[in-house]
């Protein structure tokens, strides 16, 4: 299992996916493999979710990673305990540059949810991705 947690800062954000990739690299996974790839787009959006979206001034979030048999589960806890709203593909215009975001994770995860952060406030938006 890997645990870190960061400021939820765009700073913050790039590197919850640079751990992610690296971390999957020292449990064989490599970079550039697709599970790699897509673990890096899945946590660069929801890294991304939480600076942008569930940011609370002075509280951080926090990215987990646990590989098992079968599977990649991947974990952003954030402050704030409001559910995301998923898009449909194409929200408003094809110019919209904000609002897809969860479909892309949708269209990677095997299976995706939000649960209550345990202790204390906020959610955690989990995806578990099929290594077969």
């Amino acid at each position: 299992m890997f645990y870190q947690q960061l400021s939820a800062t765009r700073r913050g954000a790039r590197l919850a996916r640079r751990l992610a990739t690296h971390q999957l690299d020292v449990w064989g996974l490599p970079f550039g493999s697709a599970v790699s790839d897509a673990v890096a787009l899945v946590v660069a959006e929801l890294a991304s979710n939480a600076v942008l979206h569930a940011h609370v001034p002075g509280r951080d979030f926090a990215l987990r990673l646990e590989h098992r048999t079968d599977t990649l589960r991947i974990e952003v806890a954030d402050a704030r305990g409001d559910r995301p709203v998923t898009a449909s593909p194409m929200p408003g215009d094809a110019t919209t540059e904000h609002g897809r975001g969860l479909v892309i994770v949708d269209a990677l995860a095997s299976r995706w949810g939000v649960t209550d952060r345990r202790p204390g406030p906020g959610k955690v938006i989990w995806v578990e991705i099929d290594l077969r």
